[in-house]
């Protein structure tokens, strides 16, 4: 009865967070527990009650910020000049924007939603057909959550598991560029027909460019090496990363407007509150799954059933692809993460590897119907209806699964540059 709550609750359209709770007070109102009321409000206060967790709201406050700075069209121009020459040029810009992007924002739905509305009707008059043009950007928006700095990362590390930040940060970098190459590679072979010849630039233009992106690439690069030199705690470098994007925003490229501000704080909020709430209620959920030794139980099945590593993980890829179909990245992982994370390191799988399999695995469903929010993002933008998106997201779907099953079996992809730097 309780499944039979929670799906009902997700299929109607009730927030993740509340679905959860409906389900939780109805397990706790049937079984023995007269304080059912204060219990859920106390476990859901005691997970969120967390200084680590400032790092949230501050970096979505950062990446809007960066987003109304002027950045986004500093961040086309650069990667135009790098790769926009090369075989399906803007197609390739659109990726690599996404990668630069990515340490900016830490949000798919915010990649999606800054590039789509400069790249779809962009590459739509350079020849792209506009459903592949939404698709692309899509498909590469999922970048921005793996490299750093990541909200989920931090939400992984700081509220799952204290599986180091700095380490998991290092630990995207790598299946990061793997999935942007991937991608480059699929619209070089498969796009480059599409697109119509891109305006000269000269030097001199080109020099201005390259210039002007160095601004926002310097971001990510003092938060990660900040952390990763021990400065700063990651709640610290989130704090940072407001003040710079302000700097940069007001008294640099002059474009963010002091008028602006309440706006934009006010839509950090709404964002931070709708992830807050989900991880208040997942963890009351987790408590009780813990008081009634769920994870205990699924714990000693899978080490009866699952003797080798490699069965493991290809049976937790395939349940977090299943999950990500109907259920939000974040919540999905605060419930499943607890149970599944202990069975990994009793298994030998790295803590850092299996946490960024677990987050690059999640973020595939950004783009896979029912529920995949980047898709929503993009079709709205393009108005192209979301069955021609899913027909061209479908080949692009295939890629990132490559890039997943890589990161799986080789894992100095994804270890090579933390076990680099010490971690």
């Amino acid at each position: 009865m309780v499944y039979i709550i929670l799906l009902a609750g997700l299929i109607v359209g009730l927030p993740v967070a509340f679905a959860i709770l409906a389900a939780l007070f109805y397990f706790m109102a049937v079984g023995d527990f007269p304080y059912a009321l204060r219990l859920v409000a106390t476990q859901m206060y005691g997970g969120m009650k967390s200084f680590p967790l400032l790092a949230i709201p501050l970096f979505i406050l950062a990446g809007e910020l960066m987003n109304e700075s002027g950045i986004t069209s500093r961040i086309i121009a650069f990667t135009t000049v790098l790769v926009g020459r090369f075989r399906a040029g803007l197609a390739m810009v659109n990726i690599w924007a996404s990668v630069v992007f990515a340490g900016l924002s830490g949000s798919a739905v915010a990649d999606t939603s800054a590039l789509g509305r400069v790249f779809i009707p962009e590459m739509e008059k350079r020849g792209y057909p506009r459903d592949f043009a939404a698709a692309i950007t899509a498909a590469s928006s999922v970048i921005g959550p793996i490299i750093p700095p990541s909200i989920p990362v931090i939400i992984y590390a700081l509220t799952v598991t204290g599986v180091s930040v700095p380490g998991l940060f290092l630990g995207g970098i790598g299946p990061g560029l793997l999935l942007a190459v991937l991608l480059s590679i699929y619209v070089m072979v498969f796009a480059g027909h599409f697109e119509k010849p891109e305006p000269f630039r000269s030097k001199a233009s080109k020099i201005n460019i390259l210039l002007q992106g160095i601004i926002p690439l310097l971001m990510p690069i003092f938060i990660v090496g900040s952390i990763l030199i021990g400065v700063v705690t990651p709640t610290e470098a989130a704090s940072f990363a407001v003040a710079y994007a302000l700097v940069v925003g007001i008294f640099i490229f002059r474009e963010l407007k002091i008028k602006d501000l309440p706006a934009i704080f006010a839509r950090s909020m709404r964002d931070s509150s709708v992830i807050m709430v989900v991880i208040g209620a997942v963890s009351a959920a987790n408590w009780l799954m813990t008081y009634n030794r769920i994870p205990n139980m699924i714990t000693d099945f899978a080490m009866e059933f699952m003797s080798a590593k490699w069965m493991f993980l290809v049976s937790t890829m395939i349940l977090f692809l299943v999950v990500g179909l109907f259920l939000e990245g974040i919540a999905a992982m605060l419930v499943l993460v607890p149970i599944l994370h202990p069975i990994a390191v009793s298994m030998g799988v790295d803590p850092t590897h299996f946490g960024i399999l677990v987050v690059f695995n999640l973020m595939i469903g950004l783009i896979t119907p029912p529920m995949g929010l980047c898709l929503f993002v993009a079709d709205s933008i393009a108005n192209v209806g979301l069955g021609r998106l899913t027909r061209q997201i479908l080949p692009l779907f295939l890629v990132e699964l490559i890039a997943l099953i890589i990161i799986t079996f080789i894992p100095v992809t994804v270890l090579g540059i933390p076990r680099f730097f010490g971690f």
